[in-house]
């Protein structure tokens, strides 16, 4: 069984043994039909992923891990809130006719602020920090600007990345307010992931653990069922993870930097509706 399976199916029966309904609760998201979406929950979730062991990707459902590393780098490498210069729908609800789903993501990290080494946004300062300031405590990003929150089509779920050297080992912990359990949570398991896997390999590291502390942890009500057919897949072993080590630039990563060798997982056939 890989870790990230463990790890999920352990969260998901928590949450449904122990979790606390809000069906009390007057709620914003809603489904396709207008019907309220409610949730089961756990708060504070942390995970732990050793990243040098095994790729935390899971095989009792398939991840698409190609479209979610495209997600990613639209958001940490374009700085887009642009969907049109992203290649998946996953953004398509909340954006406007124009594409854009506000100051939200990639437009934050992509703002520019004055220090003493120089002009950086969110991500550059970072890669310079790791490379120049490796032992600084201070390495972390953060997208949840109260300012410009009323001009995001959503306000960040995963909203903070905090970076910590130890010799030549990255660690990273990937801060979220709130996860969709069925929909998003290994999608984001593995985004940030790869996301310390680049940052290691351009910074001249090694990737070491990732910590995802999670705030709500929670399954909507109409994925119950789903979640529960998912949980009775046998897992499989975790497959082997490559980056292509020729890159040594972050600008110069593409989806196709990343691959997965002997990766196998049980299909999910159900069609999974999504709370807006």
């Amino acid at each position: 069984m890989s870790r990230a399976d463990e790890i999920f199916i352990q969260n998901c029966r928590d949450i449904l043994e122990n979790g606390h309904w809000d069906t009390d609760q007057p709620v914003r998201p809603r489904w396709e039909d207008g019907s309220p979406a409610h949730t089961i929950k756990r708060f504070g979730i942390v995970n732990r992923y050793a990243l040098e062991e095994e790729f935390p990707i899971l095989t009792i459902r398939r991840t698409y891990l190609k479209s979610a590393v495209d997600e990613l780098l639209w958001i940490w490498q374009k700085k887009s809130n642009n969907i049109h210069q992203l290649n998946s729908h996953v953004w398509d609800q909340w954006a406007d006719e124009e594409g854009s789903i506000g100051k939200a993501y990639g437009y934050q990290l992509g703002q520019k602020h004055r220090y003493k080494e120089g002009l950086f946004d969110q991500v550059d300062r970072v890669l310079y920090d790791l490379k120049h300031n490796p032992s600084s405590r201070r390495i972390l990003t953060n997208l949840y600007n109260f300012e410009d929150l009323h001009e995001m089509a959503l306000y960040p779920c995963a909203y903070s990345m905090t970076f910590n050297v130890t010799g030549d080992v990255l660690n990273t912990i990937l801060n979220q307010r709130s996860q969709d359990m069925l929909a998003a949570n290994n999608w984001n398991v593995c985004q940030y992931a790869v996301l310390t896997h680049m940052m290691a390999q351009v910074s001249g590291l090694r990737a070491g653990e990732l910590v995802h502390v999670i705030a709500d942890a929670h399954i909507y009500d109409r994925h119950v069922p789903i979640v529960e057919e998912i949980l009775k897949n046998e897992p499989k072993p975790a497959p082997g993870f490559r980056l292509d080590p020729q890159v040594r630039d972050f600008y110069g990563f593409t989806p196709d930097s990343v691959s997965l060798e002997g990766y196998e997982y049980t299909k999910l056939e159900l069609k999974i509706p999504v709370a807006v």
